[in-house]
């Protein structure tokens, strides 16, 4: 359904339509057919029933009339009366007028202002009150009356006080004749049968029209019509406007929920936005009524419908054809609604009907000027004469604005007489200021009407050449017009975002290929030598341990086929050994070695042989895939440096190991348990077995289980084993003569003693694998088995043989003899991640808190000895971290070759690196500053490309070019996520070369749970006070995927390492290196000189430049503006008059983006060390409106701001009032959350002054800081800096209270937060702003924080399990002073339990005076009690230390 062949200007014969027609048919791709009559139309289109309802003539109500039309007449006289004062004051037109409240002190708008809107609402009553009723008149004067009421203009302007006064006569007027509750306010309306009954009443008193009775009824015959939607076209806005209230208040009608359509070319206009979202509840039926002008007529989407009324009957045709059309569900009724007594019944029917134009032309149109229509060749998008205010209107709705300023046309007429007595007219056009023209003079035309479509018409070609409307002839909002959204129609997270999560592969650098590693695979090797490179693994302590085990380690050697870069051995590498010792570890390159393809296959299995060990994978020398991409072994070397860099090599311990029988057990081989098909894991001793966790603090009493009995038990049962042959029979033999001589008698052989200290062993019963750290002659088997701790009953178990009898079924033979003094291997672990809390704390202090080494004891005769040394799988156990640190910097060092400019590795590396990997650097700070000289690198280019473009369009182009989508676009572009390391390092997941990690779900499934089953009895454990156990810290985050070579990233990670790459960059080469950076990405932000347009020109009046004090201003920057105009804009707001002056929109938009980058980089070089999330939140303190504005205030800049806007006026006042009585207060309010918050205005200015500075300085930023420096000075530091009040509370709220929350609701425009404790309201506060009422709530409680330290002082008693958040007080202390955290530590955990007690203790680093005393709580029924205890001790001590006091701001 279209009229587009017919309507388009410049058909002017059947020709011209034929033509368009067949384009028609061309662009839809169908066949137009012609018919004959309406009958053969409504088989193929279903065509509504038309219904002709008639309706009575109101009757006329003369005295109201006459009384409106008199007050109509009074109010002209007011306004010419005011208006004389003006001409006086030589103010003719609204620029000057305005100009004039600043110059001569006139702050007040007139009457005459408000006149011409004031005629318009009377004319608008006097024709609700004749077409409608007395009733909807009433209602229509109501609601102009509440509008201007909610004004914020209403209590200072004149003209909005003089259009009240008049409207409340009329509101009086009109209500006096209303009864209450009279007309169909009756409640008897809602019982059908009464409707009629009571409606005639209101319509026999001239309440209500017969027009709106008919409406009624006609709507209560559709009442129970399925999936009713309808709509009701009328003329008149104000009949759109008061129906939808007539129709709510009548409970007959509940059926039904109403709403208004309206366009954009009225005074009650409607933006496009509340429009869509009208429809779209139409469409879901939120909405299933809507009462609508001509707007909905064509032109929208706009669901079918089943009743479609015509309220007022159509002008046109066209407009018959096109509201009808909207009736096209099936059975659907089309109701024209007529005066009985009028012949219009007659003419609408003749005006529809087209059976009597047979052989006549209509397509005739009504104005064939050339000039009466633009139309975009490459679209065919066409505006006309007709469609051309509208679109106007339409653009300047979609201006950049805030509630200030309300940006509509503004048309100026005159009026030109002709010699014959004609008059003509001709219009100015004045668009909003910040549109890219703002006047523009329209041609001499017949009517007013028409002039104002012409210069709307040229205003439109001219806005479509400037490219401020699409070659759709729409307004142009810029790239990206979507909303930003995190998920697309189907649900899933769209890319760029954190939850949008792909597999990708992991990366392997280059320099590690070699198809050397292939050698060795056929039977019958070469004698050919392989060249090769040697580098040792050099490992220095820094730190001393008690632990003899932590550095007792063999040494090792990488051999690769390639040399390194002198970059990868430059690096040192810490890794987290124990607590009280950090191992620096490099790479020492040794030379080259030449090795024949036999000694490879041995070097090969050595290396297969130790990784599977230490990785826990089964696998083979002889059969394990080698694959070339990453090719190096690990090497045993001696301590002693050789000439000959082979002989470093430890060839006997080569040849041992590869050739032990040992390997034939699959007992000695990772993973026993696969092979007996139980599936458990096989080391022993670890955490994960033990449950540890639950020992430290002795709090597994009552566990049953053994020393060597992980928390599932042995890998299999022991007759299990026996059976499978691992284990050789004994010969008992003469056993009870059985002397210790120095050897012991193990599972399958005899060994020396001395020899066996440093040995690993596998304890046949249970397959885990153990440290040997000695052998205790003083004990043997037949010693008695220790009690549990605190256990005083009889004893369980008589003797280590009674147990091993009792719990698996064993004999054990050799009763004399000694037991091994053992420890458990652990898993292989994570050493790059700083795994202790403290590791500053110094030998022999505070130890006590430290982990305990926990032995076993075991049988030698259950014993196996592993072919593999203690020292050398400890030493292996360092190998894999050191790897991963490696393989990460050669692919930095790859990424660096690839982007060809000289920047430091290891600052590539590091913005290679997610803060999930847990490692002692991270890319956050570096996109930090990347982040913000991005944003401001392509502001400027933006700003300077296009100067035409306001600040909206400029602001979604900008988020086009450094989204997280499409920076993540770039990423994967340039295969960024090869190179990115995002995980934390998880040894179980590495993949070795030929040692490939194995997963399948049972190994999955045993070791979720591995945490929650039965532990080892702390009386089965003997503990020594060893500093150090590295064995016993649990792994976190090891969570297994199904492949090696995939990891899962995020695609906001990808966009991040960008941003990280450019602020690396930045920092190592200036904009120099960052633009390198930028280009290579596929940034192109860099404009040449010679393509920046010159800058417009400024002609402003003398009479505004006379209204700006230069001198005051340019002194309180401290700098000399060459271009007066760049200043003059910089102050001047949206809802000033131009004058020829553009607002300050485009110009905040580059001072936004050039201040936030310089106070980026100001805090990343001013505080190097600060950790990432404290210099973001330093940042987010000094860069926010609430600063700026406060800036502005301090240095009067608000004083020159032009506006035009008595509300901005009236807040501006309330908030420097605010900010006075801030600055009266001690401390340093860095978030700037007060009671009034900022205008957003206020913190506009400094950033558009920002932008001035730099267009006028030459784009020179150097200048801007010199300027903005002392402005914003004093910065926000580490000190001042305290925790953001809203994140404070719900910080608070969350974890530091106990049984502590808050609830946020809102009622109308007034937010409410309540503060409960234990489910009591200790706190409420209100505010229209929910922040305000957040920090209002935080006040409150440490109001009452305060009271109630104060009454207990008062008190002299320590009510410790009463206060309240003692620790979060505790970390905001140590968070200024920028202190480690505090150290808590379990004293004592006992009781029954159903009456538990613990007691903790708590000190913490302070950074110039060392450790402070270590503070002792009370014991507490729980854990949060007992550090809150300890907490206040703390406190108290801290308080006597240091005069500043921690409540202090």
């Amino acid at each position: 359904m279209t009229a587009s062949p017919v309507n388009l200007k410049g058909v002017t014969s059947q020709e011209d339509c034929a033509i368009k027609i067949r384009n028609l048919e061309s662009k839809l791709d169908s066949v137009v057919c012609t018919i004959k009559d309406r009958k053969e139309l409504e088989k193929h289109v279903p065509m509504p029933s038309e219904v002709i309802v008639q309706y009575d003539k109101a009757v006329t109500l003369w005295s109201m009339h006459e009384q409106i039309k008199q007050m109509e007449v009074a109010v002209e006289e007011a306004a010419l009366s005011s208006s004389k004062r003006w001409q006086f004051m030589g103010a003719r037109d609204a620029g000057s007028r305005d100009e004039l409240r600043l110059v001569y002190g006139v702050s007040e708008r007139t009457e005459s202002d408000g006149a011409a809107n004031l005629i318009q609402k009377l004319r608008a009553i006097n024709y609700a009150l004749g077409e409608l009723g007395q009733w909807c008149a009433y209602k229509v004067a109501q609601s102009f009356l509440t509008a201007l009421q909610n004004d914020e203009r209403a209590n200072y302007q004149v003209d909005v006080k003089f259009q009240e006064s008049h409207l409340k006569k009329v509101v009086d007027l009109l209500h006096c004749q209303l009864t209450e509750g009279a007309a169909i306010k009756s409640e008897t309306v809602s019982v059908g049968e009464h409707v009629d009954e009571v409606i005639g009443a209101a319509v026999a008193d001239g309440k209500v029209t017969p027009r709106v009775q008919s409406l009624i009824k006609i709507l209560l015959k559709h009442q129970h019509t399925d999936d009713f939607r309808a709509i009701i076209f009328v003329e008149r806005v104000v009949t759109a406007l008061v129906l939808p209230k007539v129709f709510a208040e009548l409970p007959s009608l509940g059926f039904i929920r109403c709403a208004s359509l309206i366009g954009h070319n009225n005074n009650q206009e409607m933006r496009s936005c509340q429009m869509q979202d009208t429809i779209a509840k139409f469409r879901d039926g939120r909405v299933t009524l809507l009462v609508a002008t001509s707007v909905a007529e064509e032109g929208l989407d706009i669901r079918q419908c089943n009743v479609v009324i015509r309220f007022d009957l159509a002008k046109t045709v066209l407009a018959y054809i096109q509201s009808r059309g909207r009736a096209r569900k099936p059975g659907s009724d089309y109701i024209l609604m007529l005066e009985s007594e009028e012949t219009l019944r007659k003419e609408a029917i003749e005006r529809t009907d087209l059976s009597h134009l047979d052989g006549t032309s209509v397509l005739n149109p009504v104005d064939t000027a050339s000039d009466s229509m633009y139309q975009v060749e490459s679209t065919g998008a066409v505006v006309s004469l007709n469609s051309a205010v509208g679109l106007v209107h339409f653009y300047c709705s979609q201006l950049p604005s805030d509630r200030y300023s309300i940006l509509r046309p503004e048309f100026i007429m005159q009026k030109h007489e002709k010699p014959g007595g004609s008059t003509e007219y001709s219009c100015k056009l004045q668009l909003p200021c910040n549109a890219p023209f703002e006047i523009l003079e329209g041609p001499i035309c017949s009517s007013i009407r028409l002039a104002q479509q012409a210069v709307c018409l040229a205003a439109c070609k001219k806005l479509h050449e400037m490219g401020a409307f699409t070659d759709m002839l729409l307004p142009d909002r810029g790239s990206g017009e979507g909303e930003k959204t995190e998920q697309n129609d189907e649900g899933d997270p769209l890319p760029g975002t954190a939850r949008h999560r792909e597999f990708y592969p992991e990366g392997v650098a280059e320099i590690l290929r070699g198809e050397w590693i292939l050698s060795g695979r056929d039977s019958c090797q070469s004698s050919q030598f392989i060249k090769l490179y040697m580098y040792s693994v050099n490992c220095i302590n820094i730190g001393n341990s008690k632990d003899p085990f932590v550095s007792q380690i063999s040494n090792f050697a990488l051999i690769l086929g390639n040399e390194l870069d002198a970059e990868v051995l430059s690096m040192r590498m810490d890794l987290f050994v124990a607590r009280t010792m950090i191992t620096k570890a490099s790479l020492v390159f040794r030379g080259p070695i030449e090795i024949t393809e036999s000694q490879l296959v041995l070097l090969k299995s050595f290396h297969v042989r130790l990784m599977s060990i230490v990785l826990d994978v089964d696998v083979d020398p002889s059969t394990t895939p080698w694959d070339p991409a990453k090719a190096y072994l690990f090497v045993p070397v001696g301590s002693e440096k050789c000439v000959d860099v082979l002989r470093e090599i430890d060839w006997t311990l080569v040849n041992s190991i590869v050739n032990s029988d040992a390997w034939n057990n699959p007992l000695q081989r990772a993973r026993p348990d696969v092979y007996l098909g139980t599936n458990e894991r096989s080391l022993g001793g670890d955490r994960r077995e033990y449950g540890f966790g639950k020992l430290r603090h002795g709090t597994a009493f009552g566990q049953k289980a053994h020393p060597t009995y992980g928390i599932r038990g042995a890998i299999a049962e022991f007759d299990v084993v026996k059976a499978s042959g691992l284990v050789p029979a004994r010969d008992r033999g003469n056993i009870n003569e059985y002397q210790y001589q120095g050897k012991l008698f193990m599972a399958d052989s005899s060994w020396d003693a001395k020899d066996l200290a440093g040995m690993v062993v596998t304890a046949v019963h249970s397959g885990k694998r153990f440290y040997v750290d000695s052998i205790c002659c003083n004990m043997n088997e037949e010693n008695s088995f220790p009690r549990k701790e605190g256990y005083l009953g009889p004893l369980e178990y008589s003797s280590y043989a009674d147990y091993y009898k009792q719990r698996y079924g064993v004999e054990l033979i050799y009763k004399k003899q000694p037991l091994i003094r053992a420890r458990g291997v652990s898993y292989c672990k994570n050493l790059l991640s700083p795994r202790f809390e403290h590791s500053e704390a110094r030998d022999g202090e505070f130890s006590e808190n430290l982990d305990k080494t926990y032995y076993v004891y075991l049988p030698p005769e259950l014993c196996l000895v592993h072919p593999l040394p203690g020292s050398l799988v400890r030493g292996a156990q360092r190998l894999p971290s050191i790897m991963r640190r490696v393989e990460s910097m050669l692919l930095a060092i790859q990424l660096k070759d690839i982007i060809g400019y000289p920047v430091p590795e290891t600052k590539i590396l590091e913005a290679l690196t997610a803060a999930s990997c847990q490692e002692t650097f991270c890319y956050e700070r570096a996109e930090l500053l990347g982040d913000a000289y991005l944003k401001w690198v392509v502001s400027r280019f933006l700003f300077l490309k296009y100067p035409q473009k306001h600040e909206g369009q400029l602001t979604r182009m900008r988020q086009q070019m450094v989204s997280n989508m499409i920076l993540y676009q770039y990423a994967l572009n340039k295969s960024l996520q090869s190179y990115i390391q995002a995980d934390r390092f998880a040894p179980s997941r590495w993949a070795a070369p030929g040692v490939l990690p194995v997963f399948d779900e049972e190994t999955r499934d045993s070791e979720s749970s591995i945490f929650e089953e039965e532990s080892t009895p702390s009386s089965a454990l003997q503990k020594d006070s060893l500093d150090d156990d590295i064995d016993n810290i649990q792994e976190d985050g090891e969570i297994e995927g199904d492949s090696s070579c995939y990891r899962v990233l995020s695609s906001k990670t990808l966009a991040d390492v960008v941003e990280a790459l450019i602020g690396v960059y930045y920092v190592a080469g200036g904009k120099i290196a960052a633009n390198h950076l930028m280009k290579w990405i596929g940034i192109h932000a860099e404009l040449d000189p010679q393509e920046i347009p010159p800058s417009k020109p400024y002609n402003i009046p003398d009479s505004i430049l006379k209204g700006i004090n230069f001198e005051t201003l340019e002194g309180t920057l401290g700098i000399k503006f060459q271009t007066k105009g760049l200043l003059v804009e910089a102050i001047t707001h949206a809802s000033r008059p131009s004058s020829g002056v553009s607002c300050y929109q485009r110009l905040e938009f580059v001072g936004d983006a050039v201040l936030d980058h310089l106070i980026t980089k100001h805090l990343f070089f001013t505080y190097t060390d600060l950790p990432p999330g404290r210099l973001t939140d330093l940042r987010a303190a000094a860069v926010n409106n609430e600063n700026f504005a406060r800036v502005a205030v301090k240095h009067k800049l608000h004083v020159h701001l032009r506006h035009g806007s008595s509300a901005l006026e009236t807040q501006i006042r309330e908030f420097v009032k605010d900010v006075q009585e801030e600055l009266s207060k001690p401390g340093f309010n860095s978030f700037r959350l007060g009671d009034c918050k900022a205008p957003k205005v206020l913190g506009d200015i400094v950033e558009s002054i920002a932008g001035a500075i730099f267009l006028d300085s030459g784009y020179d930023t150097s200048i801007v800081w010199k300027v903005f420096q002392p402005l914003l000075d004093p910065m926000v530091t580490p000190d001042t800096l305290p925790m953001h009040p809203v994140r404070e509370l719900q910080e608070r709220c969350q974890q530091q209270a106990e049984g502590l929350e808050y609830k946020a609701s809102r009622t109308g425009n007034i937010a409410t937060v309540e503060v409960f404790v234990d489910g009591i309201q200790i706190g409420v506060a209100q505010n229209p702003q929910k922040k305000m009422a957040q920090k209002n709530a935080l006040v409150i409680l440490k109001e009452k924080e305060t009271a109630a330290k104060k009454e207990t002082e008062k008190d002299g008693e320590k009510k410790n399990g009463s206060q309240m958040f003692t620790r979060q007080t505790l970390n905001d202390i140590c968070l200024r002073r920028q202190w480690p955290m505090p150290q808590y530590r379990c004293i004592n955990e006992g009781g029954p339990a159903h009456a538990k007690r613990f007691v903790y203790a708590v000190r913490v680093n302070t950074s110039d005076r060392g450790w402070t005393d270590e503070c002792i709580g009370e014991p507490m029924p729980s854990v949060k009690k007992a550090k809150d205890s300890a907490a206040i001790l703390l406190l108290e001590l801290l308080n006597r230390n240091y005069p500043i006091k921690p409540e202090s701001k």
